[in-house]
C-alpha cells in the first residue's frame, strides 16, 4: 500500500493532540511530581495510537458534518 497524505495526517494531529492533552491532564492530576516526564511519557505512549485510530474514525464524520453544516448555513443566507 502506498502512503498517502490522508493516511499521515491523522496519525500526526493524534500524535500533537496526545501529547498536549497527556501533558495538560498528568498534570491536573498529579501537579509536577519529581517523576513528571517519565508519567507523562507513558500515558503519552499509551495514549497515541489510541488517538490516532480515533482520528481515522472521527475524521470522515467530521468532514461530512462539516459539508452538511457549510450547506445548511448557506441555503440560510438564501
Amino acid at each position: 500500500m502506498k502512503l498517502k497524505p490522508q493516511h499521515i495526517q491523522p496519525v500526526i494531529m493524534a500524535g500533537i493532540m496526545a501529547f498536549l492533552m497527556t501533558g495538560i491532564i498528568t498534570w491536573l492530576n498529579l501537579g509536577f511530581p519529581s517523576n513528571y516526564v517519565a508519567l507523562w511519557a507513558k500515558n503519552f505512549i499509551m495514549v497515541w495510537p489510541l488517538a490516532a485510530i480515533a482520528a481515522f474514525i472521527a475524521i470522515p464524520i467530521a468532514q461530512r458534518l462539516t459539508v452538511k453544516i457549510m450547506a445548511a448555513l448557506s441555503s440560510s443566507k438564501g
